[in-house]
């Protein structure tokens, strides 16, 4: 007992120091994890040996990894993305699969290995790929929604394989296709069982448990749920990892699947993360030492020939041969499932210790090396791909017409909705389309005010382009999308989301190119104040002072004070540049302001198919209030209706503009769509 604490404490002590410094080098945690296992496992300086205290957490480590999977599956992202997904996705695993597992067969391995070893090199890291791309800000990207596809085809093909893996060690002298078919039909048939259970009793029974209001509760039966699915296809001859993600498949159909998010992810990432340290306790490093340079040659093979059959693969699904290549790059590594993999087939005995050793070694290197190619994945294209434009340019025309769009709206008096005379002149343009984005672009709208907002959220985008509101994908702080913007012809610019490296950026290409427009930077408090100004902002509005004049106000107002001293009072606090409201007296913990809620209310977009539910019906008889859901715009052909009426009868092709929690939209969704 005393010996396995040691060892869990110097694992963790050891995951602690390496995250740390992996995190200040911009690496990912899953790396740190890996380094540690390998430093102070029995094969390194031996620390902490081979335990079987140890194994049994790795073990648990899998199955969360397995479980988070399917909580985060999702049929509708499946069928947005069928293309890439089944197309580019299916097509790279198929063949990566063949090729490599058919170069193992005929380097002396056996069918079983070959097999596995085949799965294992064709999947990649979701870990690192997603992780960088996302600090990179490419995760919306043409390569990086490609990447995401292929990537969503892999999490999918886990499962049979880990079907698969079972039938392998048990299958004797029957053909592999009859013992892969059994082990299919022995699974369908607890997929089976174990949905039908979940659908019936799972959502009453969470129903009852969140009555309680007991977190701990809560959590307990999550867990149970998870471990109990697992051990049932343990007894089945199959993988605790595959009843795992049968278990966040159910959970992930419920309502409950954010709080679940929320609840289990500490709980996910401490056992994820000794998962990936006994991964790294595994390599052998003298196996890396004595096949050094067979080893690096493997490592190479691998990264090319992934990439180069991403990129060929990505031709012919008719991406550019920069956005093919940037896609390459991006899965050119093995990932964090060739581990759970690996871990099943020493299990089950499918592959000798030399042979796992090596492509153990091999799948640790390719991720160690991974991060460098992502990180300079656009360097590498522009290099090797003449004229590769990184897709700027499509998006541009995006951006540029709907600019020429807003300047044609501003020329002229325009009529408020009253029907009188508005604000005549150039358009509006809003860096950010956030809170504050959407509640300035409101404004503009109720004067007639064209504007023309540029955000980086792609879901954001399409759910506001969807509702008709005038918006674009790009980034603010880049003098082409500006440009394109309409920045010459331009009335006045806002920034108004809180970075302020970025509102620099806007303001030093804003006063290059208009140096006498208008522009209005939001800032979270006054920290930053002068040195805005300073680069040339116009008006900088500190929102926690400014929460604070409106809440002094209302306060005097209610006090008895007249307005015209109140107005005053504001007048020449904003004039004084906030100057006597800066500063004020820190405690132990100060709260982050402007913060979103995981919960809070937002606007959410659904385009009604046409063998949707809700077709054909009254807005009143599809009860979406039910869900907790109110409908605050219908879109049809264009024409944007707020507040429809009880009355209005639903068609294909409209757009529902929804307001609730994320849980209600989700409800509200299977209402308005069936299922």
């Amino acid at each position: 007992m005393t010996l396995g604490l040691t060892a869990v404490l110097i694992l963790l002590a050891a995951s602690v120091v390496l995250v740390v410094l992996f995190r200040y080098l911009h690496l990912p945690p899953i790396l740190a994890y890996l380094c540690a296992g390998i430093l102070v496992g029995p094969h390194g300086i031996a620390l902490v040996p081979d335990m079987e205290p140890v194994r049994v957490l790795a073990e648990f480590g899998l199955v969360f990894l397995l479980f988070t999977l399917g909580l985060e599956f999702s049929l509708p992202r499946l069928a947005a993305m069928k293309t890439l997904v089944f197309g580019l996705g299916g097509a790279q695993m198929i063949l990566t699969s063949a090729v490599i597992g058919g170069l193992a067969l005929w380097l002396g391995v056996s069918i079983e290995g070959a097999i596995v070893i085949g799965g294992m090199f064709a999947m990649s890291s979701t870990a690192i790929g997603m992780k960088l791309l996302v600090d990179q800000l490419e995760q919306n990207s043409r390569h990086g929604r490609a990447a995401f596809g292929v990537l969503l085809f892999q999490d999918l093909a886990v499962v049979p394989l880990l079907i698969l893996l079972p039938a392998l060690a048990g299958g004797g002298q029957e053909p592999l296709w009859q013992t892969f078919g059994w082990a299919l039909a022995k699974s369908a048939l607890v997929l089976v069982g174990i949905m039908i259970i979940g659908r019936w009793l799972l959502r009453p029974m969470f129903h009852e448990i969140a009555a309680v209001r007991s977190r701990e509760l809560f959590m307990f039966t999550v867990l149970l749920l998870t471990l109990a699915a697992a051990w049932v296809t343990h007894a089945a001859g199959l993988s605790l990892a595959l009843g795992a993600f049968l278990a966040g498949m159910m959970i992930g159909e419920t309502e409950y699947r954010h709080q679940v998010e929320g609840d289990i992810q500490p709980f996910r990432d401490i056992l994820l993360g000794l998962f990936f340290v006994t991964v790294g306790m595994l390599l052998d490093v003298r196996v890396v030492w004595d096949n050094g340079g067979w080893v690096a040659l493997a490592v190479l093979g691998l990264l090319v020939f992934k990439m180069l059959l991403v990129l060929g693969l990505g031709r012919l699904f008719r991406l550019e041969t920069g956005v093919a290549l940037r896609t390459g790059l991006v899965l050119s590594q093995a990932g964090e499932f060739a581990f759970a993999l690996l871990l099943q087939a020493r299990e089950f005995s499918l592959l000798d210790a030399r042979a796992a050793q090596f492509a153990l070694a091999v799948v640790v290197l390719s991720m160690l090396l991974s991060p460098l190619l992502i990180r300079h994945n656009g360097w590498i294209a522009k290099r090797l791909v003449r004229g590769y434009t990184r897709g700027r340019d499509s998006n541009l025309e995006v951006i540029r017409a709907e600019a020429v769009n807003a300047t044609s709206l501003s020329l002229g008096p325009r009529l408020r909705p009253g029907g009188e005379a508005g604000v005549t002149g150039g358009h509006v343009i809003i860096c950010g389309y956030g809170r504050s984005g959407q509640n300035l672009a409101w404004m503009m709208e109720q004067e007639s005010v064209p504007c023309l907002a540029l955000d980086l959220d792609p879901v954001r985008v399409r759910d506001a382009r969807d509702a008709g509101k005038p918006v674009v994908y790009g980034d603010a702080d880049r003098r082409d999308v500006l440009e394109a913007a309409g920045v010459q012809r331009a009335r006045a610019l806002v920034v108004s989301f809180n970075n302020v490296a970025s509102a620099l950026r806007i303001l030093e290409i804003t006063r290059h190119l208009r140096p006498d427009m208008p522009v209005i930077v939001r800032t979270m408090d006054d920290a930053d104040l002068e040195r805005l100004k300073a680069a040339g902002a116009t008006e900088v509005v500190p929102e926690s002072l400014e929460g604070s004049l409106m809440m002094g106000s209302h306060l005097l107002l209610l006090l008895g004070v007249p307005v015209s001293r109140i107005v005053t009072h504001v007048r020449d606090v904003r004039n004084d540049r906030y100057r006597m409201l800066r500063g004020f007296f820190h405690g132990v913990y100060e709260p982050e302001e402007g913060g979103t809620r995981a919960y809070q209310e937002r606007l959410h977009s659904i385009e009604l198919t046409p063998g949707a539910r809700a077709v054909g019906q009254r807005l009143a008889d599809v009860h979406l209030e039910e869900a907790g859901v109110t409908v605050s715009a219908v879109r049809r052909g264009g024409i944007r209706g707020p507040e429809p009426a009880p009355e209005t009868r639903l068609a294909a092709g409209d757009v529902l503009v929804l307001y609730g929690t994320p849980e209600a939209i989700d409800e509200a969704e299977k209402i308005l769509l069936g299922g």
